[in-house]
């Protein structure tokens, strides 16, 4: 049987993606629990940050045992799988590639021996912009790649590559040396590591267990599990926890800037980012939309699911119904089968439908997560037009995206982006709304609560807060471009499951 590409999204055209969410991360220390099964309800929950690849490390004392596979949590991972991976401490991944092609050798968490024994595997939310210069020193020393390009290998092979020191002090060493967004979870035979990067870009928090702790990309993932909230990984903090306590330590001075689209899209509306729910922040900026951008109308709808507390906040705001006007197939991109090019040219009908008698004869307010090529609301607006909608009023609960993520959310390239080329008109007569309006910058960070200086808004006004290398030494497919793949490994066939333990000196075997 043809194992899947791990084309697994929202997206229903591979060649026309929208934003792609960040990765998902998550670790459990405890003892006497069924760690598999904490850590794949915890991947359970961060589902929607990641659909390419899952992958889950566990340990019993005596050794470290991953496996991983292309596809959902839920399609990697069944009961026998779970019951094989005993131990008292994991970590998991539920992945969408930023650094690296989508295949199995990339899937995580990543995993390498020292050669004095000990074992490492390796979780990453984020993407690292210095990834050539890793790819040099790990040259330099010699280290042999298992077949993997991306940026979360580098690091594992880096903090392997220092027998001589413990893991935590081997990470003391290697996490200064990073430049970009990094949330990871990592682990030996006997501790559960976080660390987050001095920026903290990509969201990392702590939980308690009644006999243990957990760390996860989202509080939504502490509750899955029954984990209390203790706190957030602070930026440019490392955390340690093994049977004699928890541990933290800086290994640089926390600049913070977390990610702006985070409240805008990737995370959950149930979670909470530095205080603030992602589910009223999404209301107030619904409802600054309103103040920004009225408009006579009978009916607010949104874009579900992204585009829905944004809209119930319009709705608020402007004294117009809230409603449903569009319906979603929740199951439409959750398959290893491609749509035939027929059914790509139905587009978003494949996923959205309208529900005619709520729209026919209306003037409708349409909110929206986000503009970034613009095929979405086009299809959208063609579609609520033919279903008899008088009027469409396009509102979009982020400023325009005009610059590229370099930090962990793959966005189109500049080109791509709509709103590089066109200005605020141009861009609604592209989509064939009558009015268009986005909330303002301004408008945006007020609903989170944060002050501007500790966010990033690259992608809305183009300041890149870590320092980007020049040329074009960065990108998704960096490490492909260097050409330093095994030979021949192109031609070798995939394992014909995802499980693998790793032995000493570095290498990783596979599972039969």
């Amino acid at each position: 049987m043809p194992r899947g590409d791990g084309r697994l999204s929202h997206d229903l055209d591979p060649q026309r993606p929208g934003p792609q969410d960040a990765c998902g991360v998550f670790g459990v220390w405890a003892p006497g629990e069924e760690v598999a099964n904490l850590t794949y309800f915890g991947l359970y929950a961060l589902q929607h940050r990641g659909q390419e690849a899952a992958g889950i490390a566990v340990s019993d004392g005596s050794g470290v045992v991953v496996y991983k596979d292309l596809g959902l949590v839920a399609q990697v991972f069944d009961e026998p799988t779970l019951a094989s991976l005993r131990g008292h401490l994991a970590i998991g991944h539920a992945r969408y590639s930023t650094t690296g092609a989508s295949n199995w050798e990339n899937a995580q968490p990543t995993i390498r021996s020292t050669t004095s024994g000990t074992t490492i595997a390796l979780a990453h939310n984020g993407n690292l912009v210095n990834t050539t210069d890793l790819e040099k020193e790990v040259a330099e020393r010699g280290l042999i790649a298992d077949g993997s390009t991306n940026d979360t290998s580098l690091v594992t092979m880096l903090l392997a590559s220092r027998p001589d020191l413990s893991v935590e002090a081997a990470a003391l060493e290697v996490l200064p040396q990073l430049r970009g967004a990094f949330s990871f979870v990592f682990m030996d035979e006997s501790t559960l590591y976080a660390a987050r990067d001095p920026h903290g870009v990509r969201p990392l928090v702590l939980g308690r267990l009644e006999r243990g702790w957990v760390v996860a990309s989202e509080t939504a993932a502490l509750d899955i599990v029954g984990a209390s909230v203790v706190r957030e990984v602070e930026p440019g903090e490392l955390i340690a926890i093994d049977e004699n306590g928890l541990r933290s330590t800086r290994f640089a001075v926390p600049e913070p800037k977390g990610c702006l689209f985070e409240y805008v899209y990737i995370a959950r509306p149930d979670a909470t980012i530095a205080g603030r729910n992602i589910h009223a922040a999404r209301v107030q900026i619904g409802r600054q939309l309103a103040k920004e951008h009225p408009v006579e109308a009978d009916l607010v709808i949104p874009v579900p699911e992204s585009g829905t507390p944004a809209a119930i906040g319009y709705a608020e705001e402007s004294g117009i119904t809230y409603g449903a006007g569009l319906m979603k197939n929740p199951y439409v991109g959750r398959t290893f089968i491609q749509p035939s090019q027929t059914l790509r040219q139905l587009g978003v009908r494949l996923k959205l439908n309208p529900l005619r008698e709520n729209v026919r004869g209306k003037r409708l307010v349409v909110v929206d997560d986000s503009i970034v090529r613009g095929n979405t609301q086009r299809a959208i607006v063609r579609m609520l037009r033919e279903a008899g909608a008088l009027e469409v009023h396009v509102r979009i609960s982020s400023p325009p995206v005009s610059w590229p993520c370099f930090y962990g959310i793959d966005f189109a390239t500049r080109a791509e982006l709509l709103a590089n080329g066109l200005d605020n008109d141009g861009i609604r007569r592209s989509i064939g709304a009558d009015t268009l309006g986005y909330v303002s910058l301004p408008g945006l960070i007020a609903a989170t609560e944060q002050p501007k200086s500790r966010l990033c808004r690259a992608c809305f006004d183009g300041e890149y807060p870590i320092e980007l290398p020049a040329g074009n030494l960065i990108g998704k497919h960096v490490l492909e471009g260097v050409g330093r793949r095994v030979a021949n490994s192109a031609l070798e066939t995939p394992p014909t499951n995802g499980s693998s333990v790793a032995t000493p000196g570095g290498v990783t075997a596979n599972r039969p």
